[in-house]
This record gives structure tokens, C-alpha cells and sequence, in this order.
């Protein structure tokens, strides 16, 4: 009777351990699309990649343009909040951050540098690209972002999405979370965590 007790209380710890690794998996995060490469420079005129980036980290990316006139100030303010958040819960060795241009003609690495630089920020752990044609970020924040980044007809503005999106280690975009209003610090930090 005591043997199947053990052994009762076994098979459960096995089962609770199985649950909670499951829950910490990439299996509990809403989105799985794969994330293709993307070669760029970045604002310290570097030659890299995502892939690059991407590898042993957890990724934090968003797109911007530096001549944006409405959301991708505030986006760029909240992401310096995040980096600090991410330090702050000693993750910054597991997480890059990463800034996308959707407007490589004008951001050249010297406008990206000057635009970071108006952000406390620690370039350790945070890039911003540069270095592709528009047709190839067009295609990229369509396919492995599910996102559109396009130039407003007659202006210089562009379309693209305003969120902050979550890839992990192994290149799968797995959320999304607000990026210009209230973004979810603690859920994103919490799902950090998970994937470590």
C-alpha cells in the first residue's frame, strides 16, 4: 500500500513537471510564424543580420522611420523604457532589441545614430537597421511579421505596423503587444522569462 502511494506520488510530480515545462514552452504563445532573415547594417554602420542578432537571444522588435510625425517617437521612448525594465530584471544578456527602418533611403546608419542618441539607450542590446532596399523590408515586415510597411503615395510618410513583436531563440514570432500607448512592460517581461 505505501509502495503505491510512492509511486502515486511520483507519477504527479512527473505530471505537475511536465505541465509547468509545457507552459514555459514556445507552444504557449499565441503566433508561430518563422521569422526569415533580414541583412542590414546598423546605426554603428556594422554589417549584421537578424539571424545574427537573433542568435542565443530572445528578440524585442519593432519598425520605425526616423522621419515619422506620429507614432514612432513615442514607440522609441517605450522601447528605451523597455530596455531599462529588462535590465532592471537582469535579462539584458538574453534579450536584443531590435529597431527596423521601413525607410532606408533617408535612414542611413549616421540618421539612425543621431536619432538613438536622443534616447537613453544602451546600444549593447539594441539595433537599429538599415541597409536594404524598400522592397525588400516591404516584403519582409509582410511575411514574417504578418505586418505592412509601405510609403504613403505623395509623402514622406509610411505605413507599418506599431506594435513590439517577441521572437524567440529560435526565430518564431510568437506575440505581439501595444507599441505606442501603455505597452504591457510586466506581460513582456513575464513571457521573457518564460522562454529563458
Amino acid at each position: 500500500m505505501r509502495v503505491k502511494s510512492i509511486i502515486a506520488a511520483i507519477a504527479l510530480s512527473l505530471f505537475l513537471l511536465a505541465g509547468c515545462q509545457g507552459e514555459n514552452s514556445e507552444e504557449s504563445f499565441p503566433m508561430k510564424v518563422e521569422v526569415g532573415d533580414l541583412v542590414a547594417v546598423d546605426q554603428n554602420g556594422e554589417t549584421t543580420s537578424l539571424a545574427d542578432l537573433n542568435k542565443g537571444k530572445i528578440v524585442i522588435a519593432d519598425f520605425i522611420f526616423t522621419n515619422c510625425d506620429t507614432v514612432c517617437l513615442p514607440m522609441t521612448a517605450n522601447m528605451s523604457k523597455l530596455q531599462k525594465k529588462i535590465a532592471d530584471a537582469g535579462l539584458d544578456d538574453d534579450v536584443q532589441l531590435v529597431s527596423i527602418s521601413v525607410d532606408p533611403e533617408h535612414d542611413t546608419p549616421e540618421v539612425l545614430k543621431q536619432y538613438s542618441g536622443r534616447y537613453e539607450m544602451d546600444d549593447e542590446n539594441w539595433s537599429f537597421l538599415t541597409g536594404y532596399s524598400r522592397d525588400e523590408i516591404e516584403s519582409f515586415a509582410n511575411v514574417s511579421f504578418k505586418t505592412p510597411a509601405a510609403q504613403v503615395e505623395g509623402s514622406n510618410q509610411f505605413v507599418h505596423g506599431t506594435s513590439f513583436y517577441l521572437v524567440s531563440e529560435n526565430g518564431v514570432l510568437l506575440k505581439q503587444y501595444e507599441g505606442v500607448s501603455n505597452p504591457p512592460y510586466e506581460e513582456m517581461i513575464e513571457d521573457i522569462e518564460k522562454l529563458k
